[in-house]
């Protein structure tokens, strides 16, 4: 064969590779994730046995492109810090949440949002002690589609130590 023939032969055998090859359709996303940050972005509220401070708080949700509907429940997560301002040692057990409206009505989760707002903690802390984590938790649609949250009460769950240590000295003697 001549070099004609080869290259006319090759071309037939490429356009016959390209025109077989099936037309493929890239789709495009239907959902997108959102994060949207809280305000202020640190907070610190001093109660009788804490101080405890919230910073990085983001809620992170799965929006529908078209529809613009929230499809899963949001997340909230952020970084806590809680610091034992007792003269007690203090045995952290859990840290909840409870997303209050404006007006300091609580704000239900839905039929089907998957609700998980205990932060379990498991530590004992002692005068001045500090103990710092990070939050994952859901926080209601409602909350976040309607801007209907104007506060998160943050409950504390702990059991003073009941470890308490007292020395006593005897005066004995062997005879």
């Amino acid at each position: 064969m001549d070099l004609k023939k080869i290259t006319v032969l090759l071309a037939l055998i490429l356009m016959g590779f390209i025109g077989c090859a099936k037309e493929q359709k890239v789709e495009a996303p239907t959902t997108e994730q959102i994060t949207k940050n809280l305000v202020p972005p640190k907070t610190e509220v001093k109660g009788p046995a804490f101080l405890v401070e919230l910073s990085d708080m983001k809620t992170v949700m799965t929006m529908n492109i078209a529809s613009k509907e929230i499809i899963e429940t949001p997340k909230l997560n952020g970084s806590i810090k809680i610091t034992n301002q007792s003269k007690d040692i203090l045995d952290i057990q859990a840290v909840t949440l409870e997303y209050l409206d404006e007006a300091g009505k609580p704000i239900a989760f839905s039929s089907g949002e998957k609700i998980s707002k205990v932060y379990p903690f498991w530590k004992a802390l002692k005068p001045e002690e500090v103990a710092e984590g990070t939050l994952d938790a859901t926080i209601p649609r409602m909350a976040v589609k309607e801007k209907a949250l104007g506060k998160i009460e943050i409950n504390v769950v702990y059991v003073p130590s009941p470890l308490k240590r007292e020395t006593l000295i005897f005066p004995e003697k062997i005879e």
